[in-house]
């Protein structure tokens, strides 16, 4: 009896930790459906190609029908990630911070690259925009000294080009000043009398932000060029550079397809560390992560017009194609650092 006692009690044991070693190498929750949360930026409808042509690859490659879970606030997709409503994510740097910090097993695995095909240049650009950039200029050169006191129109308060670049930046220029020397960021995200701003709104997204300076509703604008590039072209100056100007395309889609034809120019351009695909770890398995890792980094994605879209193409891809050697690459954790120390 006692033999048998023990035989009985050593195959439970055996059977724990098979369980255990074999949940730890294919996830405890992993099932047959990969869920991915993209943020407003890319929650369009002009966007849907794209995001369906990734999700068609990536189910060649797991063998799992992949949704799409499109939001209209950047704090949803951030949830959702983080609270395993969602397996992957398109976040940019500052809301993958926020998820990983709610959630640590929330982290990165690639991000578009430079020109170069390298993380040595994967960055796009924080853009401060106003209706006429001249307003802003001194002694020959754009300043922003002038945005105090405008109605200003963020992205949102998760957002890294949308809003940490930018409200750091105005903190660290303006608090230079005997007046504004305690300005902190937190006293940008409110207008009114006696504020910073005399007022404060924000788009939900880069789309909306710029709409927001358009039609009149906001003086100055904090958006990336990335998240407009498919809607504006360059109509004078250098691209990227104070003082250029930028026209919406007569064949915008929305919500562009109300302000056609008019114009913006920038009077900041600030470097940002370009946004990740994020997985949270509990939900997929090591091995199910290696399959996505090496689809995202494959010729097969770098080299489709729908994903990396060829500078001349009318199709509006989540990213440009303009050396050739662009791709998604590898990252690691402690890339976004950079982002991180903004907040300390």
């Amino acid at each position: 009896m006692k033999k048998s006692m023990m035989s009985i009690l050593m195959l439970v044991i055996l059977l724990v930790f098979t369980g255990c070693s074999s949940s730890s190498s294919t996830g405890a929750n992993e099932d047959d459906t990969l869920t991915v949360a993209w943020l407003p930026n890319e929650s369009g409808e002009d966007l849907g190609e794209a995001r369906d042509e990734i999700g068609k690859i990536l189910e060649d490659a797991t063998g799992k029908k992949v949704e799409h879970k499109t939001t209209t606030d950047y704090n949803i997709a951030i949830e959702a990630i983080a609270n395993g409503n969602a397996d992957l994510a398109f976040l940019g740097a500052q809301g993958y911070i926020e998820a990983n910090n709610k959630n640590d097993s929330v982290q990165p695995l690639v991000v578009p690259s430079g020109e170069s095909g390298t993380l040595d240049d994967a960055v796009y650009n924080s853009w401060l925009a106003v209706q006429n950039a001249d307003d802003y200029k001194m002694n020959g050169e754009y300043k922003i000294d002038g945005i105090q006191g405008k109605k200003f129109s963020f992205v949102s308060n998760s957002s890294t080009s949308g809003f940490k670049v930018p409200s750091t930046g105005i903190v660290d220029y303006f608090s230079q000043q005997d007046k504004f020397k305690e300005l902190k960021a937190e006293d940008l995200l409110e207008g009114g009398k006696d504020k910073f701003f005399s007022e404060v709104l924000y788009g939900g997204s880069h789309q909306g932000s710029a709409v927001n300076l358009l039609t009149g509703k906001a003086e100055v604008a904090a958006f990336c060029d990335t998240c407009v590039n498919n809607y504006v072209e360059l109509a004078d100056g250098e691209e990227n550079k104070a003082g250029a100007v930028y026209k919406v395309k007569k064949d915008a889609a929305e919500p562009f397809n109300t302000v056609v034809g008019k114009t913006f120019s920038l009077i900041s351009v600030t470097p940002v560390l370009n946004a990740p695909f994020v997985v949270n770890t509990e939900l997929v398995s090591e091995e199910t992560r290696e399959k996505i890792l090496e689809t995202l980094m494959s010729d097969e994605i770098a080299t489709n017009e729908k994903v990396f879209v060829p500078e001349d193409s009318k199709l509006s891809g989540l990213f440009k194609r303009v050396s050739g050697k662009e791709r998604l690459v590898e990252v690691e954790d402690d890339w976004f650092n950079p982002i991180r120390e903004l907040s300390k």
